[in-house]
């Protein structure tokens, strides 16, 4: 049987599509997308951009937000710099934006990256049961995991998923 007789597993599939998707962003910092999946159906795609009829990063910049954040890990403090650019709407965002609520019920989330904090609430409350995440984003994991946890919805990486070559960048923090 050659590669080419070999059917990819729904994971894999919804994830190249995915990162498919994060082609569309004009970001030159992270390029992320996001698809809705009820079963094995295909219910919506998006990806992080400016908003429609706005600039967007590669016409006028980003624009980056700075804030600090007290971690304690081990019963250590560290403060943690956080950069953002806020001219984009992240992927799942427009995912939430552009998709009916009675579709998110039940279904699954594929994104590119680990949801940041804010993301992860607006997923938690929008009534998807799973996220699918390639990416990990370290700096929003642990409280992100335990919120996920705490709401009952399953929160997987594919750490051994290999993205399509065509849909690779350099990310940038």
């Amino acid at each position: 049987m050659s590669t080419a007789d070999v059917r990819k597993d729904w994971d894999t599939y919804f994830m190249d599509i995915a990162y498919m998707v994060s082609t569309r962003s004009r970001c030159s910092r992270r390029h992320v997308g996001a698809v809705l999946v009820q079963g094995k159906k295909l219910l919506g795609t998006a990806y992080n951009g400016a908003p429609m009829g706005v600039p967007d990063c590669s016409e006028a910049g980003c624009m980056i937000s700075e804030e600090y954040e007290l971690v304690v890990t081990d019963g250590q403090e560290e403060m943690v710099k956080k950069q953002r650019c806020i001219r984009t709407i992240h992927a799942e965002q427009n995912l939430l934006l552009f998709t009916d609520r009675i579709d998110r019920e039940g279904s699954s989330v594929y994104v590119t990256d680990e949801p940041c904090w804010t993301c992860s609430n607006m997923l938690a409350n929008s009534g998807i049961t799973e996220i699918v995440f390639h990416r990990p984003y370290p700096k929003d994991t642990g409280k992100v995991t335990n919120m996920m946890k705490q709401k009952g919805i399953t929160f997987r990486r594919l750490e051994h998923y290999q993205p399509p070559r065509e849909t690779m960048m350099t990310v940038s923090d």
